[in-house]
């Protein structure tokens, strides 16, 4: 007799898997133009923040391979250095790359950790919706994609790999949510500061929200129910004194670093303190999705890698009908209380509608606060996001369970609406630019000739916020020389203690090259301006300076230099100044 063929069945376990596939594959597809070159293509607009990832992958090796102090370093912003807990160096990312790195560069590891942070975003918030929350894998699997794909999280993909790996958070949520009720708070306590202590070493900005979140909900559950505060305020207090006994004993060198170790900073730079969403934004499709606009969304966030709202009419619209629907369950209500705050704390110091100013937000009177003083408020719109893929997981659950004479019309109307709200903000590939290759004269480790250990190789221009292609030469070589300035987070100054700002002390040599780069005009320079100069090569013990012939003004800029330490020559791709005779401090 013939064996009749098996049927095919959607398991739970083939249904998780096609999930997770899916997300992969979108992952892939918004980075797929990066992907074709991950060397040479940048992100368009701002290119500054990926190089500095790039600089800290490289970091990571040097943890790994040479043992060197995780915390801080001295291989960019010579000789002060540069505080790296005070500046997400991401170890918990970069040590696990650690392998790519080595056989593929950190470019390389950049976009995987892009690629990874938005799949495994949304496949963690969807194991966490079908596990604990919804039945529906539907549901679950809206939720999750929400989660990873918002316009929010497409935003940061473009710069911000430590902001979208955000797979731990769910499981943090969740363990906090354990607390409330469960029989074993030391265990579980203990289990939350192992998330905790990983998640401070991918982003502690991202961490300190989460907390925030955790603790609005909660509040919002008791006053709608207060008996149960009751059951529940107990093993939560024995499970976070847990968690904060063990994270506090793991993070406190760290942390010590951070807020008192060399080059340490108290608050933000002035430049992102009131970076706030107009509130325009919650109703304009992200500019990285279907419908979005860059030239529509100019001024509704402080720049296109700050757009933490976004969410386009139809989700917005939608979510408020969902809340209106199942206003009588108290989850919905406090989730919705939950979004609330956090949309209007994202509007800043001062919140505005279209660009204008409204009134004054409660924003300027938290500012101040200890560890709220290190916030960039726009971002409080990613929890709003996550808020609403939650709400949206539960409306999806109930709408398909609807006990009504035609189940089916019911379910087509549900997915009518989920493709009328997340069709707008559906993910494009990010936007790409080209960007110079790392000099031959770099990759072909020439420079070894030139430059001993203790010494500097300068690239032209210095690096700095706006020009940060010297540090992608120093990662490329997985940070084997020094180079003076680069794109971080610092004291004014250089006074450990004083309020932060982009960039180290102010330079001299690093402006005059900068303005020359950007004017192409070449200055005619005086003695006082050359022996200044001199004292800034010699601070820096720079032994040789670097020019590659494809930097934009290239000749003003060679020039310019000429003028300073005299004439350089041709190696390979770039111009060279052999400086060490005019830097050396020897007598």
């Amino acid at each position: 007799m013939p064996v009749p063929a098996r049927r095919w069945r959607w398991s739970p376990r083939r249904q998780n898997l096609a999930v997770y596939a899916a997300f992969l594959l979108a992952a892939l597809w918004v980075t797929s133009r990066i992907w074709m070159d991950p060397a040479g293509r940048v992100a368009s607009l701002y290119s500054s923040d990926p190089a500095q990832v790039q600089f800290f992958l490289a970091h990571s090796v040097r943890v790994v391979l040479h043992g060197e102090f995780p915390f801080y370093t001295e291989q960019f912003n010579y000789p002060d250095g540069v505080n790296l807990m005070a500046n997400t160096a991401i170890l918990a990312l970069g040590i696990p790359m650690v392998p790519v790195t080595l056989l593929f560069g950190p470019a390389v590891s950049f976009v995987l950790l892009v690629t990874l942070g938005l799949a495994g975003t949304a496949a963690a918030w969807y194991h966490v919706l079908s596990r604990h929350l919804v039945r529906n894998r539907l549901a679950a699997a809206v939720g999750g994609w929400l989660c990873g794909f918002s316009p929010a999280m497409l935003s940061h993909a473009n710069w911000h790999p430590n902001i979208i790996s955000q797979y731990l958070l769910p499981f943090i949520v969740w363990r906090v949510l354990v607390l409330t009720r469960t029989r074993r708070p030391v265990r579980d306590g203990l289990l939350l500061a192992l998330l905790v202590t990983a998640q401070a070493f991918i982003n502690e900005e991202i961490l300190l929200f989460t907390a925030l979140t955790c603790g609005v909900f909660l509040i919002a559950m008791v006053v709608q129910e207060p008996h149960r505060w009751a059951a529940a305020w107990r093993p939560l207090a024995v499970g976070l004194g847990a968690c904060a006994a063990l994270a506090g004993a793991l993070l406190a060198y760290p942390l010590y670093i951070q807020f008192a170790g060399p080059m340490a900073y108290h608050g933000l730079s002035d430049a992102v303190r009131d970076y706030g969403n107009d509130i325009a934004a919650f109703f304009a499709p992200g500019s990285p999705t279907l419908g979005g606009n860059e030239r529509a969304n100019v001024g509704l966030a402080p720049n296109y890698s700050e757009e933490n709202a976004f969410l386009g009419w139809s989700l917005t619209l939608l979510t408020v009908g969902i809340v209106l629907w199942l206003r009588r369950e108290v989850i919905v209500r406090a989730l919705a209380a939950t979004g609330a705050v956090f949309a209007v704390l994202s509007l800043g110091e001062r919140i505005s509608w279209w660009h204008r100013e409204l009134l004054t937000g409660p924003w300027e009177w938290l500012v101040r606060l200890p560890l709220l003083d290190a916030v960039v408020p726009t971002r409080f719109g990613l929890i709003t996001s996550v808020v609403v893929a939650v709400l949206l997981a539960i409306a999806v659950e109930r709408a398909w369970s609807l006990r009504l004479p035609d189940r089916r019309t019911a379910r087509t109307l549900t997915v009518a609406g989920l493709v009328l709200a997340l069709l707008p903000i559906a993910p494009m590939p990010l936007s790409v630019v080209s960007r110079p290759p790392v000099p031959k004269f770099i990759t072909a480790d020439r420079w070894r000739a030139y430059v001993a250990p203790d010494q500097t190789l300068v690239p032209i221009p210095v690096p700095s916020m706006g020009n940060t292609n010297g540090m992608r030469w120093a990662a490329a070589t997985n940070l084997d020389f020094k180079i003076p300035g680069g794109y971080f987070l610092a004291p004014r100054n250089g006074n450990t203690g004083d309020p932060g700002r982009f960039g180290g002390r102010p330079s001299g040599v690093g402006e005059l090259l900068q303005e020359v780069a950007t004017t192409g005009r070449t200055p005619k320079l005086d003695d006082r301006q050359r022996r200044r100069s001199l004292d800034e090569l010699r601070h820096w013990r720079a032994a040789v300076l670097v020019l590659p012939f494809d930097q934009q003004n290239v000749e003003p800029l060679r020039r310019t230099v000429e003028q300073l330490v005299g004439p350089g020559r041709r190696e390979l791709d770039v111009w060279v100044w052999d400086v060490r005779a005019l830097t050396s401090r020897e007598p």
